[in-house]
């Protein structure tokens, strides 16, 4: 197998859900760090690739699949063997797999993204707080939705991958009341447990976290 390429960056949520799907195949990658910022010396390659200029990406011999979920199931449907557990061949497991996913992106990473993108983008110094509670909503959607050990019953699957990666960022903006959300503290400390979680997520999540309470500070800093 040719080394897949992958656009990545390591604070992006949805790059990080692609790179634990990765390890727990035991796929290599080979990464091109991205910051799709003007200057970037990747840009020019990567504008050949995927012209819409988003990440992750992956190339596989030619083959480029974008949007994190679409890469995570062509990873273990090609590379997975017979083992289908990341991504159940069983029509009801996964079926419950894609509503883990469509949770993940429709309520937990658009409501990371609506939180932390006018702290970023647009120089606010603060967190609206109808959109913190949103997140904390959001949690009590995940908290009612793992009635298991995972997302999708008593084995991992890449709804885990998906979801861990968006909520491992937030809640070092947002904290978690243990009280509130016993489930999610239990299933974090789970993910947590893989060997490969803190290469894969952990480090780029806590960094993503941190950088947006830094710019927050620094934001308001400019008003003092």
């Amino acid at each position: 197998m040719d080394k897949l390429v992958l656009y990545t960056n390591k604070k992006s949520p949805p790059c990080r859900a692609v790179k634990l799907t990765a390890r727990a195949l035991g796929i290599e990658l080979i990464e091109k760090e991205m910051t799709l910022m003007r200057g970037d010396k990747l840009m020019e390659e990567f504008l050949k690739v995927n012209p819409q200029q988003t990440i992750p990406v992956l190339d596989d011999g030619g083959i480029v699949i974008t949007a994190s979920h679409a890469i995570m199931i062509y990873l273990v449907c090609k590379y997975g063997g017979s083992d289908d557990s990341l991504y159940p061949s069983d029509l009801v497991r996964r079926a419950r797999v894609h509503t883990a996913l469509h949770l993940e992106a429709g309520v937990i990473f658009s409501r990371l993204s609506f939180l932390f993108e006018p702290v970023i983008y647009s120089g606010k110094s603060y967190f609206h707080s109808d959109r913190v509670e949103h997140i904390r909503k959001a949690y009590r959607l995940l908290e009612d939705s793992l009635v298991n050990q995972y997302m999708v019953g008593d084995s991992l699957t890449i709804a885990d991958f998906s979801c861990i990666s968006s909520i491992a960022s937030l809640v070092g903006v947002v904290p978690l009341d243990e009280s509130k959300f016993p489930k999610i503290v239990a299933w974090i400390k789970r993910m947590q447990e893989l060997p490969y979680y803190e290469e894969a997520n952990g480090v780029g999540a806590l960094e993503l976290a941190e950088f947006v309470l830094g710019k927050k500070e620094a934001n308001a800093s400019q008003f003092l």
